[in-house]
Order: C-alpha cells, then structure tokens, then sequence
C-alpha cells in the first residue's frame, strides 16, 4: 500500500510541530517529572485549544470527527517532542470508550485505567475524571465506571506516572457512564501509542545523526565511520518499514474487519524501531548516553516504557498470528 498524507493532513502536523517547538515541551516534560505539573498543564491547554483532546470526538458530539489517520499524526509529532500527560488516554481511548464523549470537548485532562493490558491510570492525580474499565476486554464488552487515584507506582520513564484506581461506587448515571464502542477504543489507544513510538524513533536519530556529525575522535567526524554510518542506517530503514505499518493500521482502524491485526502489526513495528533507535542513540553518544542530564533520556526511557503500553509484544503478535491462522483456517473451508 503506498499512503502519502494530504496536504491538509501535513499543515495541521506542521501547526502542532511548531506550537511544540516554540513552547518548551521539554522544560513541560522534565517538571512534570519532578513532580512540578504547572507547565506540562500550560501545554495540555494550547494543545486542548488546537483540538487535538477532541479530535476523534464526532462532529455531532462537538468534536473535529478528524480520522485515525489524523489521530496517528498528532500522536507522532507529540512523540517526537516527549510531551506528558495522559494523551492516549484522553484523545484516543476515551472518546470511543465513552457512548457520549462530548464532554471531552472541554479540554480537561483524563485518564483511565484497562486491566489487563493497562493496569495503572496514567498521571491520575493530575486527571479532572479517572475512570476504570471493569474487563479489559479488547472485544468491545466490558463496563467503565468512574474512579479515583490509589496508590502511585513508579515507571522507567519518569513523565509516566502510574496509580491503581478504584472505583467511585457511586451509583449516579454522572459517576457511571456507558460505555462505547471498547473494543475500537483500544485499538485506537495501540495506535498512538505506535504513533507515539515512531516519533520518538524518528526524534533519536535525528538526534544521533547530529551528534556524530559534531562529535570528532582521532581527528575526524565519528559519523563518518562505516560502523556508525551502518548502525544508523538500519535505525532508518526500521523506522521507514515501520511507518507503512502505521498509515494502514490508521487506514484499517476506519472500519475494516482486520482493524486489530493491523493495528498490533504497526504496534510491534514501531515499538521494534524505536527500540533499535534508542539502543543505537545509546552507542554512538557513548558514556555521556546514559546520563539523565542529557535530554535524550527523555525519549529512551519514553521508548522503553511504550513498549509494553496499551498491550505487550507479546499481546499484539499473537493477535497478528490469531489473525492470519484464521484466516489461513477459512481458506482451506473455502
């Protein structure tokens, strides 16, 4: 499949780029970190006002009704520059999770818990609404009930910060609402989660690609070795092999029957890339790599935490694989 985006499609990615380039997304990330949620919530607010909390919100709830493709977009560039929050949680899962999300078209922060898959609600202290699906089934069944923060648990990526839930017990309709369409919701949180992966992929290398061509040792560039030149090639092949996989699961995630076979592909794909450009980023930067005062732990322990977010490897290779052996089953039937 060859999918370019519109032009439409590239002028709203390039807004949200240039918003992020200009608004500090790393000062945002490193205080949400450390505890200081202040500017990360300034962002979550210019970052609400261009829609991006609404954008899959339908039309007729009051959101932009904008695409999974669009929605993959704006979940690469918010990769690319390590913005915190409940994202996912808010934009992706929920507007499908919720059979009336037009109150996400209020910009507030929220977040939510899916066991088993997503057993912690990301930044839930932070979050106006928790919520708490009951299952965690990816079928579509299930049951999603309003929560509150318990208690917290660390991830490698310090902007991700995790609480178990607990359920309201209210029995108000406000407090319990119905829920949507789960299955699709979880597939729309995989893929920007993949999205998420792929921009920071693509952030990595570029960051590497510029550290070889400054860093010099013995008297030259070390970017101009064939040892890192190979090395860094094949983060750029991975990351151009895994963007396919992305545009058609975001394409398939419209309605097509294999909507959750192509999304765990691009899940897997991405998270492979990224993970090849964060171990290469380590090795070409050297000792200095592994220090937390580089910015590009930002986007390695981003890389490594999103791996396993919103299903496992392990999870979305054997859906690819329950997939293909059904259909190889129906085949022979026929």
């Amino acid at each position: 499949m060859r999918f370019t985006p519109s032009d439409e499609q590239r002028d709203f990615a390039a807004v949200l780029d240039t918003l992020l380039d200009g608004s500090d997304a790393l000062v945002a990330a490193r205080a949400w970190a450390a505890g200081d949620t202040a500017p990360g919530l300034k962002l979550w607010s210019r970052l609400a006002e261009q829609g991006v909390s609404a954008l899959v919100v339908p039309e007729r709830a009051g959101g932009l009704g904008a695409t999974p493709v669009e929605l993959a977009l704006a979940f690469e560039v918010l990769g690319r520059h390590a913005v915190p929050g409940p994202w996912v949680e808010t934009a992706a899962y929920l507007p499908h999770a919720l059979a009336d999300p037009g109150p996400l078209t209020d910009g507030a922060v929220r977040t939510v818990a899916v066991p088993p898959h997503t057993p912690y609600a990301l930044d839930a202290d932070v979050a106006e609404h928790v919520f708490l699906v009951s299952t965690g089934s990816t079928d579509g069944a299930g049951a999603i009930r309003a929560a509150t923060a318990g208690n917290p648990h660390r991830s490698v990526d310090g902007t991700r910060r995790l609480f178990e839930v607990v359920s309201t017990g209210s029995t108000t309709e406000t407090e319990h609402p119905e829920p949507g369409d789960l299955g699709r919701a979880f597939d729309l949180a995989a893929l920007a989660t993949a999205a998420q992966l792929l921009g920071c992929g693509e952030r990595l290398l570029a960051d590497s690609v510029a550290y070889v061509k400054q860093r010099r040792q013995f008297g030259r560039e070390i970017g101009s070795y064939q040892a890192i030149k190979h090395r860094l090639a094949d983060v750029r092949i991975a990351l151009d092999f895994a963007r396919p996989l992305l545009w058609g699961a975001a394409l398939s995630a419209a309605g097509s029957v294999d909507r959750a076979r192509d999304v765990s592909a691009a899940k897997v794909s991405c998270a492979d890339a990224a993970y090849l450009a964060s171990r290469a980023a380590l090795q070409v930067h050297g000792a200095v790599g592994y220090t937390a005062e580089l910015d590009l732990s930002l986007w390695i322990t981003k890389v490594r935490a999103l791996v396993g977010a919103w299903g496992t490897p392990a999870f979305h290779r054997a859906r690819v694989l329950d997939s293909l052996v059904s259909a190889g089953s129906t085949n022979e039937v026929r």
